[in-house]
């Protein structure tokens, strides 16, 4: 992992890249404001607030607005209730007030990579088909942005052919999705497919497949 050190009193920049580096950190040392602004992508930035050329709340502000993936902690002698308030509002994720052991700067370091490489939610189960978007997790449809009521198996059809768009599905393959079974009652899939259209208020949408079943169109 790539550290970017903020910090421009030279004993104690020497003292914490040579603490980092033995804990396996690739550091850059940065002395300004300026130079940290101009610094090589890093995953994380270690930033003293006092900087000679500029306020290090400044650069947090400016490094956040450039990623916000970015892991900034505020490394700083500023102690005030105010300042950390500030720090955290402005941009970084966690704020250490000198003086501090290597050990507490260690172990906030490894909650903040933790916190970023947590898994997030899953990614929607969503798909889009010309002006037609159907939400399979949430079973809402929209058609040019208006939303569709469907029953259940009507929602399911839709469904099944949203999941292979463009494909003509056999009568068979919808009825064993929506049903589980390659048998129903006389034309059953055929009134709900009726339906179904009628709702949607775009009925060419889904396509008879004449001797096979049916085909949500893409064009």
């Amino acid at each position: 992992m790539r550290i970017l050190l903020v910090e421009d009193d030279r004993r104690v920049s020497a003292v914490m890249v040579s603490m980092l580096q033995r804990r396996g950190y690739d550091v850059e040392h940065a002395a300004t404001a300026g130079a940290a602004l101009a610094a090589a992508p890093c995953d994380l930035v270690l930033l003293d607030l006092n900087l000679p050329d500029g306020d290090g709340l400044d650069v947090c502000r400016t490094l956040r607005a450039r990623s916000a993936n970015l892991g900034i902690i505020a490394v700083t002698a500023r102690a005030e209730e105010r300042d950390r308030v500030t720090g955290l509002r402005v941009g970084a994720d966690d704020y250490v007030v000198k003086p501090y052991s290597m050990a507490e700067l260690q172990a906030r370091i490894e909650a903040l990579l933790r916190r970023a490489t947590r898994p997030g939610p899953p990614p929607r189960d969503v798909a889009e088909v010309g002006a037609l978007r159907v939400d399979f997790s949430a079973r809402t449809v929209e058609v040019d942005s208006r939303p569709v009521s469907l029953t259940r198996k009507e929602f399911d059809i839709l469904a099944s052919l949203a999941r292979r768009p463009g494909d003509a599905l056999t009568r068979e393959r919808i009825l064993l999705d929506v049903w589980q079974t390659t048998w129903s009652g006389k034309h059953t899939l055929e009134v709900h497919v009726a339906s179904l259209r009628a709702k949607l208020g775009r009925p060419e949408l889904v396509e008879t497949v004449r001797g096979v079943g049916y085909r949500l169109r893409t064009d």
